[in-house]
């Protein structure tokens, strides 16, 4: 069972309720969300943050000219159009290399320039600028070369444009590569990065897709001309910036949460053609997407391209000004996207069944290595991922690379640094790269038990190590659930990583009824009463056969039985949830949503 912690931040809760005119609960929830530490409760958590919290706007944005090399890429830029230089963008093959891509070529070519782009092979490429695209920039004639959501580590390929003569500018939004305390940047014309040490930016978390964005703002603050247009290419490319902040898991605070906050309200009224057709095809309406919407639905068919087929389809939706091309573009999308979840969902049946094989009366191993040769090599982390969720243990998922030996992902947990312990194998690889909590790398075949064995022989972690923690907001009886509360957690959102959903804690619920729900049986939907004769809907999302063993085992089958034929009797749990608004053939209703249980 996960261990429940719940926050005890401390704030003049009364007076911000008073002062922005919001029950005492939310200024709660607020304070919750902006205070990091005991020490600096007075600096986060006064009038101003609250209110830039509340009413944050595009005019709050940080200053882009305070990154490094910033004005200097963007004066190198102009003079290269105004010089006729044939430009290439290259970028990646994820959500956040295909947005800032689109964001790039197109305001590039507002401005001037004669621009094409390049996204790289996952397969055959692998990740970012490698000597192979730049070898193909210069067969094909191309005299600049400007990097997006990559760059910042290709030192290499980097020089070897630069001994043929071409001018590069870097943008990226990664960790700079560092030798000791040493910066190791890229021989580039310019390097452009929030992370680098010589920079003011004062929020460094920011996405590929923003720093591209903020980087025409600068290009475009140089140029006497086109005001207009570049006005409204700035307030339509928004839209994309937030959607690769969402898909790129950046936290949703400082100036994340407003660009996410803008895109989102200006979504419903794109001019863009592909992603209009996307939204649509996904059955979304575009005037009620969240957050949600951009890391669940619109994301994964982008990603799908690079996982499945090409990331430049992605991008030609984008970029299509034919509304029929644009909706068979989108079509196909999501159909890829289909095709990835039932290969995820086969990939992670396998994977369980193998873990629960290989286990020894139940003893799960401290980190799990597993071999799936069949699996294809694009959604090993997606499997990873879902295993480390299910069994709360590092995983790494290894499968048959197609240039041969095996090729994976590595997804962690919060008390393991992933990659620390795999640079201590590193003699193991061929290749590899990460940070704590995942990593990629590739290997003989011959060494995956060796590594099995070695990581697990080596790892420190205590049993306590593997409860998963989950924390939550406060204690909430189910009867200050009500409309107007959960209508006013809208000031709260976008919701996401750094900006959670509202969660709560509540002892005794009763459970009344249930049904399972969905053509796989993976939902349930119960009507529960917290003692005081307030009886609601509970939606559970989560692992039923987990919820199911819980159950019998403190209430015998028998009891599970009767919840699910609406006779259950004094059956009692402790949960943690949040409410919601279900909204059901014109009538709105209170439901809650139970996220774990004790």
């Amino acid at each position: 069972m996960a261990k429940w912690m719940i926050a005890n931040k401390k704030a003049d809760f009364d007076g911000i309720a008073k002062e922005f005119g919001i029950t005492n609960i939310t200024a709660r929830l607020i304070a919750n969300r902006l205070i990091d530490s005991r020490e600096n409760e007075a600096e986060k958590c006064n009038t101003q943050t609250v209110d830039e919290y509340l009413h944050g706007s595009l005019s709050m944005l940080h200053d882009p000219a305070e990154m490094a090399d910033m004005e200097k890429g963007a004066r190198i830029m102009l003079d290269r159009i105004k010089a006729g230089d044939k430009i290439r963008v290259i970028g990646d093959y994820d959500v956040d290399g295909i947005c800032s891509s689109y964001i790039l070529v197109s305001g590039l070519s507002l401005m001037g320039a004669t621009v094409d782009c390049v996204l790289p092979d996952r397969i055959k490429d692998g990740y970012g600028l490698s000597i192979k695209l730049v070898d193909d920039a210069l067969a094909d004639g191309i005299d600049t070369i400007i990097t997006c959501d990559n760059g910042i580590a290709a030192y290499d390929q980097v020089q070897h444009a630069k001994d043929n003569g071409m001018t590069i500018v870097v943008t990226d939004h990664h960790e700079v590569p560092k030798d000791g305390d040493k910066e190791i940047l890229p021989p580039a014309d310019a390097v452009i990065d929030p992370k680098r040490q010589d920079g003011t930016y004062p929020f460094k978390e920011i996405c590929g897709a923003v720093v591209a964005y903020k980087f025409l703002q600068v290009m475009a603050d140089l140029l006497e001309n086109k005001k207009d247009e570049l006005k409204a290419f700035f307030d339509e490319k928004i839209i994309f910036a937030g959607i690769a902040t969402v898909c790129d898991v950046m936290e949703l605070r400082d100036e994340n949460r407003i660009i996410v906050k803008e895109s989102l309200n200006r979504i419903p009224y794109t001019s863009n053609k592909g992603l209009k057709a996307l939204i649509n095809v996904n059955g979304l309406n575009a005037r009620e997407m969240s957050s949600f919407h951009y890391g669940f639905v619109i994301g994964p068919c982008l990603n799908a391209t690079g996982r499945l087929d090409l990331a430049t389809r992605a991008l030609s939706l984008f970029t299509c000004e034919d509304e029929a091309e644009a909706a068979k573009i989108a079509g196909d999308l999501k159909a890829m996207n289909d095709d990835r979840k039932d290969l995820t969902k086969k990939g992670v049946d396998e994977a369980i069944e193998m873990v629960e094989s290989q286990s020894q009366e139940g003893n799960l191993p401290k980190v799990i290595v597993l071999y799936l040769p069949k699996v294809h090599e694009s959604i090993a982390g997606i499997i990873a991922g879902k295993v480390k969720e299910k069994y709360y243990r590092p995983t790494i998922i290894l499968t048959k690379a197609l240039d041969g030996g095996a090729k994976g992902s590595g997804r962690s947990i919060e008390s393991y640094d992933m990659f620390e312990h795999l640079s201590a194998c590193k003699e193991l690889f061929t290749k590899f790269g990460g940070h704590k909590m995942a990593a990629g790398l590739s290997l003989p075949e011959e060494n995956i038990e060796i590594l099995r064995k070695r990581l697990n022989d080596e790892c420190e972690l205590k049993p306590e190590d593997f409860q998963e923690i989950v924390h939550l907001d406060m204690v909430m009886p189910l009867k200050y659930a009500t409309m107007d509360l959960v209508r006013e957690f809208k000031y709260l959102e976008p919701f996401g990583t750094g900006n959670s959903k509202p969660s709560f804690a509540q002892r005794d619920v009763y459970l009344l009824s249930g049904r399972i729900l969905g053509k796989n049986k993976n939902c349930g939907k119960y009507k529960v009463s917290d003692g005081t004769g307030k009886i609601l809907d509970m939606m559970y999302f989560g692992d039923m056969d987990k919820w199911h063993g819980f159950l019998t085992e403190k209430y015998g089958q028998e009891g599970l039985d009767e919840l699910y034929a609406g006779t259950a009797e004094n059956m009692k749990v402790n949960i943690a949830y949040y409410p919601d608004i279900n909204s059901y053939q014109g009538r709105d209703s209170i439901q809650i949503v139970m996220n774990d249980f004790v």
